[in-house]
């Protein structure tokens, strides 16, 4: 923690003790919940009880969604009944249910009892409804009205209950079987004529999910509609709760860590950073690192049924960690090209064959350009001594030796051969970075937990199996 917020904690911390809840609200009016969040997870428990009992409920929402998850579930066991009823009733319904998950089973059911029975009503509709879904992380609290409704009354109702809503800018329009009709912007209805009704303002070309849709379809829902709120039906297409953009942002930041975790060939983790124990960290690693260990068996088998040949010509040994990078570095960048499309919608399998096509383009014209850089790398590395050929020991411009035909065209031939596996290699990763996201993605598998970890071992055995063809294609003799 840096010295700001180690005198921010400082001060709350003496301000608690002192008791000075005239501090406390001014802090809490004039700093962003998730700043004092940060400090409260650096509390007790007591202090926590004593901070929720100053500030009061109307405060404390906010500061409570923010807390982290470990602060929460020790708060919840440390507070009295009477405490926990004034605390859970004041939170969206919602958040509620984001906390109670992630709690033990005695916490969840302690909450349950707190809640009041509308609130338990909505807890157990919304903890009903699939993980990482729709319906999962919506919001039960929103404005609705019927169709017929006039806008003054609509406006005089939003004043009304307007601050116990998730989002007013977005109102949501129904019929009178709960079907529905579209959605009215809040600056359209403030400028409307008093006695005009809903039906003649609201949008009716709107977008809406249903709770079975997958949460980051959703997300990107408000990215390509540029949405504030989105009304979320059931499969009688009534409306049943509403997503708002905070959440829909909370899921792609949550998405994106998923995916970043697992083309890093980790298991994703929900705990922050620096909550996890050595074994949790840990933990993410071993899986794959194992199960890449056990697959590159394949890359040594190549090389151990090529070894005869390495030994007769042991310079190509010297040129394969750098084919196995190129190979693995032009894959690895398509793979991220396909996972980020993937994910945006930009296309789909349907377009599968000219995602492949483009990308076999692009793997000849890079190919040709770094199979042209690298025969020239290639050739200065041995004219060095950068790399040596055991039949031409010694020989390099530093002697002044290395001007004859015979060492020449030694080195074009090495250089030629690695240039020339470079391009097939870099070609082919183009297509398996291509192929290995599309093939998960079609299977309704995580592109990224499938492509990433796998590509850098499909491809070392390509390439290995490219350089030692074309090896044997260029000097004869080892074949």
């Amino acid at each position: 923690m840096d010295e700001k917020l180690k005198l921010n904690l400082e001060t709350l911390q003496k301000a608690i003790e002192s008791k000075d809840k005239a501090t406390l609200l001014e802090a809490f009016k004039t700093t962003p919940a998730i700043d004092l969040a940060e400090l409260g997870n650096e509390l007790s428990p007591e202090q926590l009880i004593y901070l929720f009992r100053a500030i009061g409920p109307a405060l404390s929402a906010d500061f409570f969604t923010e807390l982290s998850q470990e602060s929460k579930e020790k708060l919840i066991q440390a507070m009295t009944d009477k405490d926990l009823v004034e605390l859970i009733n004041s939170q969206p319904a919602d958040e509620v249910t984001d906390a109670i998950e992630e709690l033990p089973a005695n916490l969840a059911s302690r909450v349950m009892k707190a809640a009041d029975p509308e609130l338990r009503k909505d807890l157990n509709t919304l903890l009903n409804y699939k993980e990482d879904t729709a319906g999962s992380i919506m919001t039960t609290e929103y404005l609705e009205f019927r169709e017929d409704v006039l806008v003054k009354d609509a406006i005089a109702e939003i004043r009304k209950r307007g601050r116990d809503a998730e989002t007013v800018y977005t109102i949501f329009v129904r019929d009178q079987s709960r079907r529905f009709l579209g959605t009215v912007d809040l600056d359209d209805l403030i400028f409307a004529e008093p006695d005009t009704p809903l039906s003649a303002i609201m949008n009716r070309d709107v977008v809406y999910c249903k709770t079975s849709d997958d949460q980051e379809e959703v997300s990107q829902m408000f990215r390509r509609y540029d949405l504030n709120a989105l009304a979320v039906l059931n499969e009688d297409n009534r409306l049943v709760g509403v997503i708002t953009i905070d959440d829909a942002v909370d899921v792609m930041a949550e998405e994106g860590s998923e995916d970043f975790a697992r083309m890093t060939n980790m298991e994703p983790s929900e705990k922050p950073y620096m909550s996890l124990s050595t074994w949790d960290n840990a933990k993410r690693c071993i899986p794959w690192i194992v199960v890449l260990l056990v697959l590159g068996t394949f890359t040594s088998i190549i090389i151990s049924f090529f070894q005869d040949k390495l030994a007769s010509l042991a310079i190509l040994a010297a040129f394969i960690p750098t084919l196995l990078d190129t190979g693995g570095n032009s894959g690895g960048q398509t793979t991220g090209l396909m996972v980020r499309g993937l994910a945006l919608k930009e296309f789909g399998p349907k377009q599968a064959g000219k995602v492949l096509f483009k990308e076999l383009k692009s793997g000849l014209v890079v190919g040709l350009v770094v199979a042209a850089f690298a025969f020239c790398w290639f050739m200065m590395e041995q004219y060095t001594g950068i790399v040596v050929n055991s039949d031409f020991a010694g020989t390099n411009i530093w002697n002044g030796n290395c001007w004859t035909l015979e060492f020449f065209d030694a080195s074009a031939k090495i250089a030629a051969l690695v240039a020339l596996s470079a391009f097939i290699a870099i070609t082919l990763a183009k297509i398996v970075g291509s192929l290995l996201p599309l093939g998960a993605y079609a299977l309704h598998l995580d592109p990224a937990l499938l492509a990433q970890p796998l590509l850098t071992t499909v491809m070392d055995i390509v390439s290995l199996l490219v350089y030692f063809s074309v090896a044997m294609l260029f000097f004869p003799q080892l074949a």
